[in-house]
Formats: C-alpha cells, structure tokens, sequence
C-alpha cells in the first residue's frame, strides 16, 4: 500500500481521504479546521503535523483545495512542496482550476523530476462518501497507471480525457452544464408545485421522461423529494454556491479565451452571482431552487 499526504480536508476531501484509509493506504492528513483534522484521526487517519515534513516521506500528494492560487501556493510558492519531495513523487491535484494553472503545474513538477495529474471530480459529496466519484484526469498515461489504485479507491469512473489540463477542461464543461440542467430542473419543479403537483410525483415521471438529467435523479433540489441530498438537511454540506460560481467563472474566461459562445452558461453564471450577493453563498448549489421560487 502507498503513503499518501492529501490537503485538502473539507466537504469533498474528507470523504475521500476516508476512503484512502478504509483501503488500507497509509495516509497523512492535512487542512486549517482542526475539527476536519479530528474526523480525519477518529477514521484512522494520520494528522499531519508539518507539510514539509510528511512531504519527503510519501509516495503521493493528493490536493483538494478551493482554487488554483491556493495549489499553487502548497505546491510552488508557500509550501514549495515541488522543491521538498522526494524525487519521483507523484502528485495528484483533484481540485477544479484553470487550465493554463494546471498546464504550468504539470510542466514544473516534471521539471523537478516528479509525475503529475489533473484529476478533478464529478459525483457530489455523495459520491465521495460512497467512493462512486468520477475523475477526469489529465497527463501522462503511464502516471494515470501508477496513480489507478488509489483513484479506484475513491472513484468509480476514471476517464483518461488526454494530456495536463484536459482533466480541468472536461470538469469546467461538465460543472458548466450541470448548473444549467440543475437550473432547469429548479424551474420545472417550481412550476410543477405552483400549478398544484406533488413535486416528488413530477420528479418521478420526469425521470422516466426526455427531461431525465442526474440534478434531477441523483441529487433532486426540492426538499421533501429524497432522502441523503442537500434539500433534505436545509443544503447544507454539499458543494457551495461559492464553489459554482468559480467553476462558471472559469467557463466563461475559457468561453472568452476561445472565442465560444455560452449563453446558457452566461446565464447560469448570472442567476448563481445573484443567489450568492443574497447570502447563500455557502450553501448548497441546489438551493438556486430557493431563488426560482414562485413570486408571492
């Protein structure tokens, strides 16, 4: 089994440095809440006392933080963990960043005689708890080879989506779409309710129906409808409204870069903007439902 060092231990990360753990890899954990640190020792995990430390005695570094600044801190600048590994360390950043980020990461740690993949994630704090998660990830395919057991021990699906940075690309348009379709789904719901519907009949024939979609199946936004998602503990402890509108800013510079239209995405982006200026910003983006709601 490895020995692993993942920072990052929030609402995604945590969840899967379980899972690392329950797999039976030796794992050092690290993040600034402390209570995150004591879930993370009571599962079996290892405290990391010092980053610089644990850092020139592991096989693999798993990041999973809020932004690029932030990875580029651990890993360049601040923590210059690049600089303190040993060579031939394998580096694994799940988080969602820009993609010209994760290009001048990936080139830098094979500079310093290391390996590097873009891997983020798709499947929700569920997926993460349930180790069904999907990575896309992006590199070399011999590291993606050395890297599988423990990506298998936290996901389910990994896709090889090409050379560093294609994993931040296929996870910016996935994340774009899944906010238009969870959107979507808010509306109907939201309609369904006004015009007298039981909303979990609705998402029942919706789901056998051509509006299927997996915000609707997976991860229904309308409290009452399922059980274990965000709606049904007042969305909390899911992924942020924060988090979204990131990820749909990084859509919109990449959509400007390539010069691609996005209007649907522009209008996700502007509808999440708005829920987060009216203090939702820490919950979760389901909630987007709250703001669709039927004016009185």
């Amino acid at each position: 089994m490895s020995r692993v060092l993942f920072i990052g231990l929030g609402n995604m990360g945590l969840p899967m440095a379980k899972n690392l753990v329950k797999a039976g890899h030796h794992v050092f954990g690290f993040d600034l809440s402390e209570l995150a640190m004591e879930n993370f020792s009571k599962a079996g995990g290892f405290r990391s006392i010092s980053l610089n430390t644990e850092i020139k005695d592991v096989d693999f570094v798993i990041t999973m933080l809020p932004s690029g600044k932030l990875v580029s801190d651990v890993l360049l600048e601040k923590n210059a963990l690049f600089k303190e590994a040993r060579e031939g360390t394998t580096f694994i950043d799940s988080s969602t960043i820009d993609v010209d980020t994760a290009k001048r990461l990936a080139q830098t740690a094979l500079e310093r005689g290391h390996f590097m993949l873009d891997a983020p994630v798709s499947g929700g704090t569920g997926g993460a708890a349930l180790g069904t998660l999907t990575f896309m990830v992006g590199g070399n395919i011999a590291t993606l080879e050395r890297a599988r057991p423990l990506l298998e021990a936290m996901g389910k699906n990994l896709f090889h989506a090409g050379e560093a940075g294609t994993g931040q690309i296929a996870k910016v348009c996935n994340n774009m779409l899944l906010a238009i379709h969870m959107i979507g789904t808010s509306e109907a719901l939201n309609l369904g309710k006004a015009l007298g519907m039981d909303p979990k009949v609705l998402s029942e024939i919706m789901s056998k129906s051509s509006g299927s979609n997996w915000s609707l199946n997976t991860y229904n936004p309308y409290p009452g409808v399922m059980e274990n998602v965000p709606a049904s503990r007042d969305y909390a402890g899911g992924f942020t409204v924060d988090l979204m509108n990131k990820d749909l800013g990084l859509a919109a510079e990449s959509a400007l870069r390539s010069k691609t239209p996005i209007p649907l995405g522009h209008g996700a982006m502007d509808l999440y903007r708005v829920h987060a200026q009216m203090g939702s910003k820490h919950l979760d983006f389901s909630s987007i439902i709250q703001f669709l709601r039927p004016l009185d």
